[in-house]
């Protein structure tokens, strides 16, 4: 018997190649997942439909670890909303994002507000300017061309050397590893458990592949010439990665 919300997605898309393309991911990739990884299942709810308690309910239904849980879903967010622009549906789900005093709480607030009178062709094109565009786009969200200014280098070879290390197997994915949205879907895998590994290897993997230049990645997107709806996703995500920073550089 497989994983109940991996066996409705799939059921709910029409198939295991059709779920593959609604979330822009290769079928052998989708075919390998033993359950909806922590950085996928706002995607997935998205594209299908599923209720995110029906895919993930220990992420998402019966409560464990409150910190643990918010954290894994901030970095799933990030990676849902930087591995492609956001469709209706999820701007949606967006509009109902709770805020809070806090200014991680007020982000949300701001991203809330976004997608609410957001356009989903309209955040398409901003997207696709930001991240793409004709030739390149305005920001290249790697930790390579960030930390050297080129793309390809060696930040990306020491990536990967780590996830090897780790047991972390490359999938079939457009994009090389250092891109922002897979750093982020791997660091909720291991804040959820997806992926094996212990507190030290979590504050070894965020110091040397997210906290050198992705805090500066979203501040960088707050002030994008093209981002309009992507704004406040630069506000959380800088926010979000600040909190990060402090916990772990607190002693164990």
């Amino acid at each position: 018997m497989g994983d109940r919300g991996y066996e409705e997605a799939v059921r709910a898309a029409g198939g295991v190649t059709e779920l593959a393309r609604r979330i822009g991911l290769s079928q052998p990739s989708v075919s390998n997942w033993s359950r909806i990884p922590a950085g996928r299942v706002i995607a997935v709810e998205a594209a299908t439909g599923v209720a995110r308690t029906v895919l993930r309910p220990d992420l998402y239904g019966a409560p464990r670890d409150d910190i643990a849980v918010a954290r894994a879903r901030e970095y799933g967010l990030l990676a849902a909303l930087l591995a492609r622009a956001p469709d209706a549906a999820m701007l949606q789900r967006l509009a109902r994002l709770e805020g809070s005093d806090a200014a991680l709480g007020a982000a949300h607030e701001a991203l809330a507000a976004a997608a609410a009178t957001a356009d989903a062709e309209e955040v398409e094109r901003e997207y696709f300017d930001l991240f793409i565009g004709v030739g390149r786009g305005e920001l290249l969200p790697y930790a390579s061309y960030y930390l050297t200014g080129f793309l390809h280098e060696r930040p990306l070879a020491r990536l990967r050397a780590d996830l090897e290390t780790m047991g972390i197997e490359r999938v079939e994915e457009s994009e090389p590893e250092d891109h922002a949205a897979i750093l982020c879907e791997i660091m909720a895998g291991f804040v959820d458990g997806d992926f094996a590994a212990r507190a030290e290897e979590q504050r070894y993997f965020f110091d040397r592949h997210i906290a050198p230049w992705m805090v500066q990645f979203f501040a960088d997107l707050e002030g994008a010439k093209a981002a309009r709806f992507y704004r406040p996703v630069g506000t959380v995500g800088r926010v979000f990665l600040g909190i990060e920073t402090q916990a772990f550089a607190l002693p164990e």
